[in-house]
């Protein structure tokens, strides 16, 4: 499969899976959703590396980086982003949501010592104009209304560990099938959320309405094991601060969503929103020669 449908199928689906949640918020505690949901992946990803001979045993070493991605990506991660969206409105989200972009860059240069791209710096900066000219509507109501900072450090810090997670991540793949990868990450992730709630001592209440099983599943068929399985090969292949533009361009699919089921209004600032974030996208993934024209502009000064 080529970068472009890895790419495109997990922006799609987690595009949609924003609409998905809604359908948890508020329903049980959000770390019971994260952990279910990733349990759920990770008894599904198991199946499949079964059945398709993927490697399952690996040495102390390598499962060290299991846990830590377990730990950073999904139950720290997550557990956030579900308090978060419980707390601040979802324009707001997605323009934070974008800095995992920068995070990706920086972090990928100090724990990885790989080099600063100059096409993904760009791309991303348009990308955080773009995002943040199609929610500014929102924005503004937002301001007048006032926020919640407890929702704001929420999706900082789970915005903040999905990027060390991503960094985790590069690294290991480089020797690790992304199914095995994915299945132990899932796996130990789910039991630090299930040895925290134990802990709590917090009550489970299991839902009533169809809705949240569905999502439910939803998430973690799809959201999970099909959208995570194409990241992480856009990790695998392509490094993780051009993998990190995906949250860049998922949005856009929420807003689609959003127009299909909510009934959003379109706009000039929108439509221009959605230019920049696309050509931003462009940038980040080399489509236009951005080193090539730096180095002849800095030459001819």
């Amino acid at each position: 499969m080529s970068n472009a449908f890895y790419f495109i199928v997990c922006a799609l689906i987690w595009g949609t899976t924003w609409f998905a949640i809604n359908f948890q918020i508020n329903i049980v505690h959000p770390a019971y959703s994260v952990g279910l949901r990733f349990f759920i992946a990770a008894l599904i990803l198991g199946a499949i590396a079964l059945v398709k001979r993927y490697p399952l045993a690996f040495s102390w070493r390598y499962h060290r980086s299991f846990i830590a991605g377990g730990l950073f990506l999904y139950a720290l991660d997550y557990t956030m982003l579900y308090a978060a969206q419980q707390h601040i409105v979802s324009a707001l989200l997605a323009l934070m949501s974008s800095s995992v972009v920068y995070f990706n860059v920086i972090l990928r240069k100090v724990i990885l010592g790989k080099p600063m791209r100059l096409e993904v710096v760009i791309g991303a900066t348009l990308g955080f104009i773009g995002i943040a000219a199609i929610f500014l509507p929102e924005l503004k109501v937002m301001e007048q209304q006032g926020y919640i900072l407890v929702g704001i450090l929420f999706a900082l810090g789970s915005f903040t560990s999905a990027s060390v997670g991503n960094i985790l991540s590069e690294k290991v793949l480089e020797t690790v099938p992304v199914v095995s990868f994915n299945f132990y990450t899932m796996l130990y992730g789910s039991l630090f959320i299930a040895t925290s709630l134990w802990l709590t001592q917090t009550p489970l209440i299991w839902p009533e309405a169809s809705s949240f099983y569905i999502a439910l599943l939803y998430l973690s068929m799809f959201g999970s094991v099909v959208a995570f399985g194409c990241y992480m090969k856009l990790i695998q292949q392509i490094g993780s601060d051009k993998a990190a533009y995906v949250v860049l361009v998922y949005p856009l699919v929420a807003l689609l969503v959003s127009t299909l089921f909510e009934n959003y209004q379109w706009s000039v600032l929108s439509a221009l929103g959605v230019l920049l974030v696309l050509t931003g996208n462009a940038c980040a993934m080399g489509k236009f020669p951005i080193q090539r024209w730096f180095s002849s502009f800095t030459f001819n000064q």
